[in-house]
């Protein structure tokens, strides 16, 4: 049986907000591994939670960051490296869109929640990379998470599409650009989860029905599914690959019909 020891690693998890998080759910792999993990958090309401998260998990380090502020950002960095002083893996986790651009038609979108939704969830890929690129002298791996709505129609997911689009297209070109210096970005395309963030999602309920209906497995993937790709393709067990998009979706993506029973 393989193991994997992460044990002298540091790792950056960006965006969890609670315990269904995926941020968390890679997180959690993580830290069972051994590593020692810091998390950044939007907003000081969202700290109890993260506390108490990482409350059996001394060493983990907790800061506040806006993403799409440079400032936060710098101070975020600027933390790992005088506490940590390196940097192995980074967890993305980040995605946000304006709930009346998901709610309406996508011809309505707006370019303020448009430039919004991109900035968010798709921009701060970039940002985060050019601040960790300096931490991770000896090489690292980045992971960001996705969705099948970069590809296809998904009613009301909307203008997330398109910014999940641009995440995956941006995994590819970083990916390239720090391949010289042995780090590795990859996407993880999971399937529907009970997430906070799925609840702005008009309809998601019967949307993760008929997804799991869909499902070549005839389920839904689990949050735990998503945390062991997470830790597979964090590890040197993936030394291999980088600029993939990796569904853990139950196999829904490669179903183009299924026939009732």
């Amino acid at each position: 049986m393989i193991s994997i020891d992460l044990t002298g690693k540091n790792a950056l998890i960006l965006g969890v907000t609670n315990a269904r998080s995926l941020g968390w759910a890679i997180a959690q792999q993580l830290l069972a591994a051994g590593a020692r993990c810091a998390f950044s958090y939007q907003g000081e309401r969202l700290r109890p939670d993260i506390e108490k998260l990482t409350a059996e998990h001394p060493g983990s380090l907790l800061e506040q960051c806006d993403v799409t502020a440079e400032a936060d950002l710098e101070r975020l960095f600027g933390r790992i490296e005088q506490e940590m002083g390196r940097l192995d893996y980074v967890v993305h986790a980040v995605a946000f869109a304006p709930r009346a651009a998901m709610e309406g038609r996508f011809v309505d979108t707006t370019s303020e929640d448009w430039n919004t939704a991109l900035n968010v969830s798709a921009y701060s890929l970039v940002a985060i990379a050019r601040h960790a690129e300096p931490l991770m002298a000896e090489g690292g791996s980045i992971v960001t998470l996705t969705y099948y709505a970069s590809q296809k129609v998904v009613p009301k997911y909307n203008v997330m599409g398109i910014a999940k689009a641009a995440l995956e297209a941006s995994t590819r070109y970083l990916a390239y650009e720090l391949g010289s210096k042995n780090i590795r970005v990859n996407a993880i395309s999971a399937g529907p989860m009970r997430t906070v963030a799925a609840r702005s999602i008009p309809g998601f309920g019967t949307m993760y029905d008929k997804s799991a209906k869909a499902a070549a497995l005839g389920r839904n993937a689990t949050q735990e599914e998503v945390g062991k790709l997470g830790l597979f393709l964090l590890s040197d067990l993936a030394s291999g690959i980088t600029g993939e998009v990796t569904y853990v979706d139950a196999g829904y993506n490669i179903m183009g019909m299924k026939l009732e029973d």
